[in-house]
Order: structure tokens, then C-alpha cells, then sequence
């Protein structure tokens, strides 16, 4: 499965055209839906270069995360899933390890980044919303004021949930094999 000299599959999800066409048909549904049948020459136009764009970053991200932790980059979808769902630890101790080093590496980039992250987002999703109260239309003003406290609680909840299961799996897998 993961052993040297043996390349890794992996779900059909983990694929790069599988997440290109996701995020292609995601976007223009959404153009679709927001500008009407109409502008869907453009919607899908615009679709491509972002998922495109979006497609690369995401591949690009893997390998570097791939090449600092020890493994391949077909592996890290599943590591990460592992991790995500709190699930079985590897049997194989270089995978064990190589799972370490990728939940340290994600636990310093969160610690890195929420310093700005939460804070941004915190102003666009719930100082946007004023700009609505500013132009005198409440009505939209209060829908992306209610839209923007739902999703900052669910990023708070979500990201105090990751890093929880992160660490009880790094907890697991030192407890057993003792990397430290």
C-alpha cells in the first residue's frame, strides 16, 4: 500500500482532475444560480481558470506537504483523512511517523496563520454586513450579518475540533511508538 517502491492509488476523490471538475462544476452552478441561464458562457469560462488555478495550488500544496513529511503525495489525502476522522493509525512505523510530521506540520501552520486568518475573516464576514446597513438596505444587510455569525462560529467550532483530533492522533501514535 504505502511501501517503498509501490506507487498509491488512492480514492478517486484524491485525484487532480477529480478536484479540478468539483470545483468546476461547483463555480458555475454558483455563477448559474447567482447571474441566471444567461451568463453561463462566462460562468463556465471563468469556472476553468479557477479551477484551474484552484487544482494547481491544491496539487502543488500536497507535493510540498509530501516531500517535508517523507512520503508520497498520493499518500497525504489519506493521512489527512486519518486524521480528520480520528481514525486507525497506521501499521507501518514510517507511516506512523510520516503521520507525526504532517500533524505537526498543520498544527504550526495553524498556529502561524490564525493569528490573521480568524481576524480577516472576522472583518469580512461581520463588517461587510454594515456596508448593507450603510447603503440603507437592511434587509440584505441583516441576512449577511446572520450568514457571517453562522459561519465564523462553524470555523471557530471546526478548526477547535481539527486541532483537538490532531493532537489526541499524535498523542496515539507517540504513545505507541514513541516518536517524539
Amino acid at each position: 500500500m504505502g511501501a517503498k517502491g509501490q506507487t498509491y492509488k488512492g480514492r478517486w476523490q484524491d485525484q487532480w482532475w477529480a478536484v479540478g471538475l468539483l470545483a468546476l462544476v461547483i463555480l458555475v452552478a454558483v455563477r448559474v444560480a447567482l447571474n441566471g441561464w444567461s451568463a453561463w458562457p462566462a460562468a463556465l469560462v471563468g469556472g476553468v481558470v479557477y479551477a484551474g488555478f484552484l487544482t494547481w495550488l491544491l496539487m502543488r500544496r500536497r507535493r510540498r506537504d509530501a516531500k517535508a513529511v517523507g512520503t508520497e503525495p498520493a499518500r497525504v489525502p489519506e493521512l489527512e483523512r486519518r486524521i480528520a476522522k480520528n481514525g486507525e493509525m497506521p501499521d507501518d512505523p514510517a507511516e506512523q511517523e510520516a503521520m507525526v510530521r504532517l500533524i505537526r506540520r498543520r498544527e504550526e501552520k495553524l498556529r502561524r496563520n490564525q493569528r490573521w486568518a480568524f481576524p480577516l475573516l472576522g472583518l469580512i464576514f461581520l463588517g461587510v454586513p454594515f456596508l448593507g446597513f450603510a447603503s440603507g438596505n437592511v434587509s440584505s444587510g441583516l441576512m449577511m450579518l446572520g450568514f457571517g455569525v453562522a459561519f465564523m462560529g462553524w470555523m471557530i467550532w471546526f478548526n477547535r475540533r481539527f486541532v483537538r483530533r490532531m493532537a489526541a492522533m499524535r498523542q496515539r501514535i507517540e504513545g505507541v511508538g514513541g516518536y517524539a
